[in-house]
């Protein structure tokens, strides 16, 4: 079983594991820690640059790596709306949201669905060209020290925007692995998100 559970709480779940029987090891990013109770496979979601092996349960490289803050950017993009933010460690200090309209999917035929279907497209070009606009006006003053970027809303919406602006390529070379289905976005969905941004993927097993 996978989830992404927040770092505070990780912390907590983990924690009574410290000094116990088992084996851990650190590598390409990875937590790997087995205990009696069960195996825990931990990978934070901006990496995890402690490697070595140890014969019993040590989280301290786990939990250090969890502890830290970073400046990261953060793009969400669906079909009638866009948030885009700068996030110094969890505190918003740069943002940006704006929406417009793009019509939902037409289910009839015939010219009037060409019709529908050109018209949609063009809301949808517009709106991923403002977002794109926006999101090069916002990052630019932070572009030198962002050290990550968050990608998230609807997968196609956000190629569209950044295949829009060159100004956006290097989003794309400093972005997570992690995509980040969220919501319309919105400012509230925008300030929630760095409880998923410092979260990470937990697989566990149980012990036969």
């Amino acid at each position: 079983m996978s989830r992404f559970v927040g770092r505070e709480n990780l912390r907590k779940r983990l924690s009574p594991l410290e000094g116990s029987p088992g084996r851990t090891a650190y590598q390409d990013g990875v937590a790997h820690i087995e205990t009696e109770r069960g195996t825990y496979v931990v990978r934070p979601t901006f990496g995890l640059l402690h490697e070595g092996e140890y014969d019993t349960v040590r989280l301290s490289p786990l939990f250090d790596a969890l502890e830290e803050n970073y400046l990261v950017a953060a793009m969400l993009v669906r079909l009638g709306g866009y948030a885009v933010g700068v996030f110094e460690g969890e505190r918003l200090v740069a943002s940006k949201v704006g929406s417009r309209f793009v019509k939902g999917r037409h289910k009839k035929g015939g010219s009037s669905a060409n019709r529908f279907r050109r018209r949609r497209e063009e809301q949808a070009r517009a709106l991923t060209q403002k977002a794109a606009a926006a999101a090069a006006d916002t990052l630019r003053p932070w572009r030198d020290r962002i050290e990550f970027v968050a990608l998230g809303g609807d997968r196609r919406a956000v190629a569209e925007t950044l295949a829009s602006s060159a100004d956006l390529d290097w989003l794309s070379e400093r972005s997570v692995s992690r995509f980040f289905t969220v919501p319309e976005p919105r400012l509230r969905v925008l300030q929630q998100l760095p409880y998923d941004l410092y979260a990470a993927e937990l697989s566990t097993s149980a012990a036969e």
